[in-house]
């Protein structure tokens, strides 16, 4: 699908969703972290120079359940990625964490692919709160000793 195939459709919506092509639904409560260009030069195994460009959307489940991607804000996201960065109508390509990118460490004795994963890069201006401290709870072994300031409840 175009770029301008999907502004045409975001521009009738009343909301907008994603979903798998398992009939996976993306929850209602992504959001759009980046909108690019990707500029792919390769080499195919048969030997054959080939070049890929493609517009990308980044989803991001940011576990922000108070929030929701209206159709009149990814519009203006894809408006100023226009502007900006002279994106053209292209074929669109969604990011998620089914795309295989990986950063690379070596143990040692093997190359280790490391999981990449979807983040917003403007958390100070997109209102996602910042994630709650997480505490171990299994090191309390008895409940009966703590006390009210002693630091376990």
């Amino acid at each position: 699908m175009k770029l301008s195939d999907v502004k045409k459709l975001i521009a009738e919506a009343t909301v907008v969703n994603f979903q798998l092509e398992n009939g996976t639904p993306v929850p209602e409560h992504f959001h759009v972290t980046e909108v690019g260009v990707i500029t792919k030069p390769f080499i195919d195994c048969g030997g054959v120079i080939r070049n890929e460009k493609v517009a990308n959307f980044q989803l991001w489940d940011a576990n922000d359940f108070d929030h929701r991607l209206k159709p009149a804000k990814l519009l203006n996201i894809i408006k100023l990625s226009e502007e900006k960065l002279g994106i053209e109508d292209l074929e669109i390509e969604y990011q998620a964490e089914t795309i295989g990118k990986y950063d690379l460490e070596f143990n040692g004795k093997n190359f280790v692919l490391i999981n990449k994963q979807t983040a917003c890069l403007a958390s100070d201006s997109c209102g996602i709160p910042q994630e709650k401290l997480k505490v171990n709870l299994a090191g309390i072994s008895n409940q009966e000793t703590c006390k009210p300031g002693g630091g376990c409840c």
